[in-house]
This record gives C-alpha cells, structure tokens and sequence, in this order.
C-alpha cells in the first residue's frame, strides 16, 4: 500500500470520518464496551464506518458507494497529503531517522491499569536517547503518539536538501 493511500486507508483516518459523521451514537454496544467509552475508540468506529459503506454498496451498488466513499475522503486525502505522504508517526519517524544516521528508532513500553482498562506508555528511543514519550489506549497508539512527537522534534534538524544542521 502506497503511503498516501495508508494515511487515508487507516482505522484512525476511518474513525475520524466516523466522528465526523457522528456515527458513535449509532452503534449498539454492551454495558462493558459503553462503560469504557467504546463509542469513541477507533476501531468500533472505523469498523461502523466500513459498515455503512457497506450497507450503501448492498442498497445502492457500486457506483454510489464509490461516489459517497470519495466525498467522505476528500479532506482526509486532504489532511494526508499534508502531514507528509500519510506517513503513520513511526513510519515517519524511521525514515527521519535514517535520513539523519541515526539508525531505527526503538520504543519502550509500559502498561498500567486493571485489563479491562489499561493505559499504555511509550518512550521514542533514538540511538539509545528518549526523544519524546506518548500514552495511549493501546500499545501501537501510545508508540504512534511518542512517534509522531519524535519526528517534530527532530525534523528540524534536516534541511530541504537532506544535510543535517549543526
């Protein structure tokens, strides 16, 4: 999958259409899931979501489902193409990484809280220094928030032509 299309095609860009759409308030859940705020975790909505285009390819066939899809993406796409390619933060992060010499970046991470509940931490670690750290509800969202906090952190060490700046 070309990078843009997974910055587009992805269960937190899914799930923001979701918001969007205000689609949590749809979904039928258990007293557990609703007690853990299940209406607005990622994957229930990108999943509601992927439902709904769904129903409308059953009901409506292909070529309207196509026509709703493109609208719902349009400033996704938008946002995408903006925050580099649709480059994930770690994704992002590894190739700033390398682009500077200093090797893969390593993530450190720590859960806390009973398991139905649990809470995530996650040091960005490169080349042996934690450049940033995140929290999340699962382990690859806390990575991805110390990821993408990483990436800004050190992008302005490079410059448009690639050299690092001292």
């Amino acid at each position: 999958m070309s990078p843009l299309r997974s910055g587009v095609v992805n269960m937190r860009a899914l799930a923001d259409i979701a918001r969007e759409l205000n689609l949590g308030k749809y979904i039928r859940l258990g007293k557990g899931e609703e007690a853990t705020g299940g209406r607005d975790k990622n994957s229930l909505l990108a999943d509601a979501l992927e439902a709904l285009i769904g129903a409308i390819y059953i009901h409506a066939g292909f070529a309207k489902s196509a026509t709703v899809v493109q609208e719902l993406i349009a400033t996704t796409l938008t946002h995408a193409m903006a925050r580099g390619a649709g480059l994930d933060g770690k994704t992002a992060l590894q190739e700033l990484t390398a682009q500077l010499g200093k090797g893969a970046p390593e993530y450190i991470v720590t859960e806390t809280g009973p398991d139905h509940d649990k809470s995530f931490s996650a040091d960005a670690m490169v080349a042996g220094v934690c450049i940033s750290s995140g929290t999340g509800k699962s382990k690859r969202e806390a990575e991805q928030v110390a990821a993408r906090s990483a990436y800004e952190i050190l992008k302005p060490q490079v410059v448009d032509d690639g050299n690092e700046v001292k």
